[in-house]
């Protein structure tokens, strides 16, 4: 970036009152809980299935009742949270131990219209509106984020 680019930005973010930057969040237990998101954004079962092993493995070594996890899917991850996927009792029998799994609306919405069909989810999926922006908020409050 040249001198005159940087001035410029400088100058902006002075006049704007955005002198500093926020550091992130840094995810913590809280009082001893932990609270864990894992984001699914990929089709591929090998991922899929690696995103429950390492939420059901949280649960085992941090204990169930000390840890909240959401498993946020979006894009071509979706569809893990679909009842034709292959794990879909797992998320189904997952979701009934306290891992929240939500579906994001705006790739709901996008399947449905090139295929004219709304995805169908597995019992216990709730859907939220965006994915990412799930995951933002989730962050802001704290949760680590897990990609894997």
């Amino acid at each position: 970036m040249n001198r005159i680019a940087i001035r410029s930005v400088a100058l902006l973010l002075l006049l704007t009152g955005i002198t500093t930057m926020q550091p992130a969040v840094a995810a913590k237990a809280v009082d001893g809980h932990h609270y864990i998101v894992f984001q699914v954004s990929d089709d591929n079962p090998v991922t899929q299935g690696l995103a429950l092993n390492n939420a059901v493995n949280m649960q085992k070594a941090l204990g169930q009742d000390n840890v909240t996890i959401e498993i946020v899917a979006y894009g071509p991850g979706l569809s893990l949270l679909t009842r034709q996927n292959a794990q879909a009792e797992r998320v189904q029998s997952l979701a009934m131990q306290d891992i929240t799994f939500s579906a994001c609306g705006n790739t709901m919405k996008a399947v449905e219209k090139k295929t004219g069909k709304v995805p169908q989810l597995t019992e216990g999926v709730k859907v939220v509106s965006a994915g990412v922006e799930r995951i933002v908020e989730l962050q802001e409050k704290g949760y680590a984020y897990i990609r894997p």
